[in-house]
């Protein structure tokens, strides 16, 4: 089996996913999964959709993080995985899509507007 690669996307997070046929090992950044998410439940996020498609131990993703904080880009892996799973079999992509693991969450910081001190908050207003 060749490299599937995938693009997964969060907040200000992007992830470049690669899946290969192996033995269940995740890098991320050059760096082991379990070092560069220290969290266990983040690692939880991540793995999700190889844990609801029972192949966790079938397959080495290699995953490139740019942007966002830790959060977004774990959430960014995850929907990256899906996409590249869903590529190596679309059977399973009904399975994938009632966990919510398919769609791209499109909530994004909103952007600070002139004349006033952040994107919705005004400044104080003195009538006289």
């Amino acid at each position: 089996m060749e490299v599937v690669n995938a693009l997964g996307r969060r907040k200000a997070a992007v992830a470049r996913v690669f899946v290969r046929e192996g033995s269940g090992k995740i890098v991320i950044n050059k760096r082991e999964f379990e070092n560069y998410f220290p969290s266990s439940i983040l690692q939880y996020v991540v793995k999700q959709p190889l844990t609801t498609l029972d192949v966790l131990e079938k397959y080495d993703i290699t995953i490139n993080l740019d942007g966002g904080g830790y959060k977004g880009q774990s959430e960014a892996a995850r929907l990256g995985i899906a996409r590249a799973l869903v590529k190596i079999n679309p059977d399973d992509k009904s399975a994938l899509r009632a966990e919510g693991f398919m769609t791209r969450d499109p909530r994004v910081v909103e952007r600070k507007k002139p004349g006033q001190p952040g994107a919705r908050k005004k400044f104080q207003f003195s009538k006289r």
